[in-house]
């Protein structure tokens, strides 16, 4: 990650590589756990957390002049301008939620604040006119919460888990129709992901809700799981690739067919590497890694995308690793790759490529032929000949299409075929290994026998020389004595013979 010229910061920036952009003038208080969306070169900050203390305020970043201001609302309530505290009475201090665009708003969902309230509320800025309000829901309204995903499909948006005001953990599915304001609740079969919150989530295909990492209380995760929206099934497929850490905290946005994930942590570390995970081969590859303490490296920091002079970009901002971040951080990405890439064999990647596949020959087929028909002013026999042409055409480009998508297939099949060999050779040897390590165990234990019965019998003979120790010093004291008396015995014997002389010499005498 390195600094930028703020005068030509446009024609510096490489592909894949993290840039600080220069701000002009002050920037906005440093937070984490807020809500950031990019509307039309500007990026748009609203609320998060610092010190304990939730913010209320809205930031804007503008990209061309990188010049930070704040967005000053009007309250709906009374069309007056909201100041100070009073701010709070629409717009009160959040943080956790989720905010996205519809339309000319932006749309604040859910996050945790002072101010009671039991069910999830759908605040609004409307960017236009600077109102704001609460948007009016009905239906099967969510419990509140915060630490959610937020998913937009259409005109309807997914919220999946998050962390209830009573700290409950949550992984139920609800969707908000965005054109009639309603609340639903919907029921899937399969096993679900876990409960969890400061996870995140995107769509694949239109079709597939992929949920990645997040914790509970105590638990980080790393696993993916993804739900087909038309079976209303969960899976989790296998993923091949780098590792991945558990994280929470994370953020992440797709760009065609990557899905990039910035940041995260588990309370101990901060996650210092930006992945990507390619939606069409469910490959997990590191795109870049910062440095452990990097702002990048951190949990509650936010990821948006921006189109800059036709170029794809990934816009970073906040988060807390240890301090809080203020520095908005930018990284052009890859455009995408117009080649049809291998797709492996899971449940969930079949599906997802056999629909990414229909859709493309679909839009092809639709962006090609028919609006160029349309537009043509067919006459007489010429324009029918032009036209049965354009059909051929076509159906050659589709027949062609359907060939490449074969060629894909058989690839694949080989592929898989080829893994499963290489499972069955992993199998093989993982079962002569098991057997080969009952073996060694078995041994392991009657070593460890005989190691015992060594060590008792020399307890034993440890004891015994003890005893011997003993019994040697009595003798010694036992000799000692006996020579004590063998002198004493020869004194006496020499003093007997000594007096039986002079007895015998004065009868004599």
């Amino acid at each position: 990650m390195k600094d930028m010229d703020i005068s030509n910061w446009h024609s510096e920036l490489a592909i894949g590589q993290w840039v600080t952009l220069p701000v002009s003038g002050s920037r906005p208080s440093a937070r984490y756990k807020h809500a950031a969306a990019v509307v039309e070169d500007k990026l748009y900050i609203a609320g998060g957390s610092r010190n304990g203390r939730y913010l209320s305020d809205v930031q804007v970043f503008d990209l061309r002049s990188l010049t930070w201001s704040n967005l000053e609302l009007i309250s709906e309530l009374n069309t007056d301008k909201i100041n100070g505290s009073d701010v709070q009475e629409v717009l009160p201090a959040t943080s956790d939620h989720s905010m996205i665009k519809w339309g000319t708003k932006l749309l604040l969902i859910g996050g945790h604040s002072k101010k009671s309230s039991d069910n999830m509320l759908v605040r609004f800025i409307d960017l236009e006119t600077k109102l704001c309000g609460i948007e009016e829901t009905s239906g099967k309204v969510p419990v509140a919460r915060g630490g959610h995903s937020v998913t937009l499909v259409g005109s309807k948006l997914i919220v999946f888990g998050g962390e209830d005001r009573s700290r409950k953990l949550l992984n139920d599915i609800r969707v908000l129709d965005l054109e009639t304001m309603t609340w639903d609740e919907v029921e899937a079969t399969q096993t679900p992901p876990a409960p969890r919150f400061d996870h995140t989530a995107a769509i694949h295909a239109d079709r597939y809700l992929l949920i990645f990492g997040g914790c509970s209380h105590s638990i980080f995760f790393n696993d993916l799981h993804v739900l087909d929206l038309q079976t209303m099934e969960w899976s989790q497929p296998q993923i091949q690739g780098d590792t991945v850490t558990p994280r929470a905290g994370h953020a992440s946005i797709t760009f065609d067919e990557n899905w990039y994930i910035v940041g995260g942590g588990d309370n101990r570390n901060g996650c210092p590497e930006t992945l990507v995970l390619s939606l069409s081969k469910l490959v997990w590859s590191v795109l870049i890694s910062v440095k452990e303490r990097d702002a990048l490296a951190s949990e509650g920091l936010s990821v948006c995308s921006a189109s800059i002079d036709g170029e794809n970009h990934l816009v970073a901002f906040g988060g807390y690793n240890g301090k809080y971040n203020n520095e908005v951080f930018i990284m052009r990405v890859k455009s995408k790759d117009l080649s049809r890439p291998k797709i492996f064999q899971s449940p969930a990647a079949a599906a997802a490529a056999a629909s990414v596949s229909a859709a493309y020959a679909l839009a092809k087929s639709e962006k090609l032929d028919f609006p160029q028909m349309s537009n043509l002013n067919f006459n007489g026999v010429e324009n029918n000949l032009s036209k049965q042409n354009i059909v051929t055409i076509d159906i050659d480009a589709l027949k062609e299409e359907k060939k490449v998508l074969q060629l894909s297939l058989a690839e694949v099949r080989a592929e898989n075929s080829a893994l499963r060999e290489k499972i069955d050779d992993v199998n093989s040897t993982h079962a002569e290994l098991s057997k080969e390590l009952h073996s060694v165990q078995s041994q392991l234990i009657a070593e460890r026998s005989r190691c015992f019965k060594l060590e008792a019998q020399i307890a034993e003979l440890q004891k015994m020389l003890e005893s011997l120790q003993t019994v040697e010093n009595e003798v010694q004291i036992l000799r000692r004595q006996k020579s004590v008396l063998e002198r004493e015995m020869e004194l006496n014997t020499a003093a007997q013979r000594q007096g039986s002389g002079g007895v015998w010499q004065w009868i004599a005498g």
